[in-house]
């Protein structure tokens, strides 16, 4: 996946949400038992402004292309697979409970389809994952979309400006679902999302939170998760501290001086990509600099698919998970 850079990934700012009151009231499903969207207009039009882009919509969309992997299981999980004309660019495996579903939409590129590429699946919806979805100098502006009739959204991590990850997150599922007509999937959604985020909270109320260096690549640099976006939500969830969250980003390079200087206890390893996590480790056990890094010297790593990490319906499983590896003793049921 490409590197998340601060001009990728903080480039706009949120604007004030414009919802609407009126939700709707599912009665047809697809073939696994879920919401149609494309079954309903109940509740249209609805206006919503995403990352400086106000959109009205008069009937959910029909014909929608996903690109990047966390937006894509947001639509899966929302039922709304007969709405996919087309899907691109996984940062790992789909879920297995999306397998099925996923497997039945056309990729129509391994990483960021062509504008041409695009047009061809003739959607009227294409939901970005990544600022670099809509990179306008790959032709794939949001501005570009619009002139061909097709509508926008990005995922919200890349303009959020509230330092509050998981409200966002369930904005941004609430947005989703009221975009395509099943607001009551959504709030079921979120609902339980709340809960099983309280869950975990609960089995760590005592403990000390653990000095945490997140490490997603790098050599000369450590690229790392900053204070901003929902990685850093999730260290702090999982009972850690972020050791750059005075990073005012989601994502950006630290110094290894500084890696050392701030003595991690554990280290958690962003897998993804043609670099394994192994080949991670040994970078990391075999800088001499490193040596007296207390994550280092008792060999203390925890790992997280990037697609955990991000602002997707992975999130509160994905605390638990991290939880379970910074704190075993006390997250074993």
């Amino acid at each position: 996946m490409p590197r998340r850079t601060p001009a990728l990934i903080a480039a706009a700012v949120l604007l004030p949400l414009a919802l609407t009151a009126c939700s709707t009231s599912e009665t047809s499903t697809d073939a696994q038992g879920k919401p149609d969207a494309s079954a309903k207009s109940d509740g249209f039009p609805y206006t919503v402004t995403n990352c400086g882009v106000t959109t009205t919509f008069k009937a959910p969309p029909k014909r929608v292309l996903t690109m990047n992997q966390h937006v894509t299981e947001i639509m899966l999980e929302l039922g709304l697979t007969k709405s996919l004309v087309g899907t691109a660019y996984l940062d790992d495996k789909v879920l297995p409970k999306y397998a099925k579903d996923y497997a039945s939409v056309p990729v129509i590129a391994k990483e960021y389809p062509s504008y041409e590429q695009v047009l061809a699946t003739d959607p009227d919806f294409v939901y970005g994952g990544y600022s670099s979805a809509f990179t306008a100098g790959d032709g794939r502006g949001r501005e570009a979309f619009k002139k061909s009739g097709i509508e926008t959204r990005l995922n919200t991590e890349s303009c959020a400006k509230a330092d509050t990850p998981m409200e966002t997150l369930y904005e941004e599922i609430r947005e989703v679902g009221r975009t395509f007509g099943v607001t009551d999937r959504a709030e079921a959604w979120v609902k339980q999302a709340k809960a099983d985020n309280a869950a975990t909270a609960e089995k760590l109320k005592d403990l000390k939170a653990l000095p945490v260096l997140v490490y997603d690549s790098g050599d000369k640099t450590a690229f790392t998760a900053g204070g901003k976006g929902i990685g850093n939500e999730l260290i702090t969830r999982a009972g850690g501290t972020n050791i750059f969250a005075d990073l005012d980003k989601s994502f950006g390079d630290a110094s290894w001086e500084n890696v050392v200087a701030r003595k991690p206890e554990a280290i958690v390893i962003y897998d993804y990509g043609s670099t394994t996590v192994a080949q991670k480790k040994k970078r990391l056990l075999d800088d001499p600099a490193l040596a007296d890094v207390p994550a280092i010297k008792n060999k203390r790593f925890a790992v997280m698919p990037l697609s955990d990490a991000v602002l997707g319906v992975r999130v509160p499983a994905a605390v638990e998970k991290l939880a379970a590896q910074l704190h075993p003793a006390a997250t074993t049921s």
